[in-house]
């Protein structure tokens, strides 16, 4: 079962890197991978059980649903519910946490899943890659250049 966990540290402030990733349907303005992305049945964003179904840059579909989010620990976690990947059970948790240090913030982001022995090295290096890491990057970029 791979166990992802990422971090990174961001010349931001905590709540200013918040004001961005809270908003569960938000992806598709900061993360490069993603081109499209809706919430179902017009819920709110922050609505614990929203499903967001987006759409990849590459055409691909896929949809999560939002298990828990907390607006004072500054986290959320959801889940996977369908990919066209082969990957089971995947769920994820982000956390921010302020660095005082310059008022920069600490960004952890964790995911464990299944997924056939043989498709297991591909796809911890995507998602910790193509996901995460260009994530991290991207935000960078959206919240002024902050590194």
């Amino acid at each position: 079962m791979p166990h992802i966990v990422k971090s990174t540290i961001l010349n931001a402030p905590t709540d200013a890197a918040w004001a961005v990733l809270r908003d569960f349907n938000g992806h598709d303005r900061w993360h490069p991978a993603v081109a499209t992305s809706t919430i179902e049945r017009a819920q709110p964003s922050d609505k614990i059980g929203c499903v967001r179904r987006f759409k990849l840059q590459d055409g691909a579909e896929l949809r999560e649903q939002l298990l828990a989010l907390s607006d004072l620990e500054q986290t959320f976690t959801y889940c996977l519910l369908d990919t066209p990947l082969p990957m089971f059970n995947y769920v994820a948790h982000v956390r921010l946490l302020p660095v005082t240090d310059g008022d920069r913030t600490f960004w952890h982001w964790e995911s464990r899943f299944i997924t056939r022995p043989e498709d297991d090295k591909r796809l911890t290096e995507m998602v910790s890659e193509q996901i995460y890491q260009a994530g991290f990057d991207a935000i960078r970029r959206h919240l002024g250049g902050a590194s």
